[in-house]
């Protein structure tokens, strides 16, 4: 029997995560968590196999708080818009799965006992729209530009926080947008960001 945790801040999924799971014969749900805080007093209680992780949640640091502190509890991602950066940063991470919301039923059990079972579960399309995506074209200096900058943050003040001439922050925000074809700052920070790059 494998023991199951959904975390899950939407009442009526996680009772539809709940309904779909008792269903199958080898799968128990032992402990819910519709917060953050919830997951890791859950996880302890109840030493589930896996969870089962709603990426809003946030699903990637219950799954890093799951691996430091109840580390036999394996965890699937679930999305419910989600992009190649998602994926990547996921299994960058300490999850072993990562799936949609549109996922199957049937799907989902089974990459909860390939999860429960140390195996990497994802879904075909996301697996091949990871693999598609293009590798980080950014330079590490660029990315801590691009960082400060996905905050609002102006040349000048990337420059005085990174010790940099504004000039030198200037160059690296054009090649930035050169590299990543984006038309402006926020549309690099978009494209980074949805690339798993930053």
């Amino acid at each position: 029997m494998i023991k199951v945790l959904i975390a899950e801040h939407l009442p009526l999924v996680r009772r539809g995560l709940l309904a779909a799971l008792e269903s199958e014969p080898d799968l128990r749900v032992v402990a819910e968590a519709s917060t953050l805080d919830e997951v890791v007093p859950a996880a302890l209680s109840s030493a589930p196999d896996v969870a089962v992780v709603d990426l809003d949640l946030p699903g990637l640091p219950v799954a890093a708080r799951l691996a430091e502190q109840a580390p036999g509890c394996a965890v699937l991602i679930l999305s419910a818009r989600p992009d190649p950066g998602q994926v990547r940063r996921a299994f960058d991470g300490p999850a072993l799965g990562f799936m949609t919301l549109a996922v199957a039923p049937e799907r989902l059990a089974e990459g909860l006992r390939q999860v429960a079972a140390g195996r990497r579960a994802v879904d075909a399309e996301l697996a091949a729209a990871a693999l598609r995506s293009a590798s980080n074209p950014l330079t590490r200096r660029e990315l801590d530009v691009l960082r400060i900058a996905a905050g609002g943050a102006r040349s000048t003040e990337i420059a005085d926080q990174l010790f940099l001439s504004v000039g030198t922050v200037r160059n690296h925000l054009s090649r930035i947008m050169c590299k990543t074809g984006a038309r402006n700052r926020l549309d690099a920070v978009r494209i980074a960001s949805d690339s798993g790059w930053l």
